[in-house]
């Protein structure tokens, strides 16, 4: 991506409102935005409605979730566990 943030890595620990949207706007600006959530998914995934369905016809997510979450890439950790919380 290109912006005058490209070559930043930024780490996305957020959950709800502000940390969100500033990350959202860090990749705006072309940063490289990971966002991090815990193995039973980042709970905005669920709020709402309105609801987009699944391509893969899996769960429907919010579209709040979506649009907070623009232009990010995503893992799954457990930082209790061990072997994440070193990653």
């Amino acid at each position: 991506m290109t912006g005058p943030l490209a070559g930043l890595l930024v780490v996305d620990l957020t959950r709800a409102l502000a940390g969100p949207q500033a990350a959202m706007m860090l990749g705006d600006l072309g940063a490289r935005v990971v966002k991090v959530e815990s193995p039973a998914g980042d709970d905005t995934r669920s709020w709402g409605p309105p609801f987009v369905a699944a391509e893969d016809g899996g769960a429907a997510e919010s579209t709040y979730f979506l649009s907070c979450n623009r232009n990010k890439e995503s893992i799954t950790l457990d930082l209790k566990a061990e072997g994440d919380a070193h990653v």
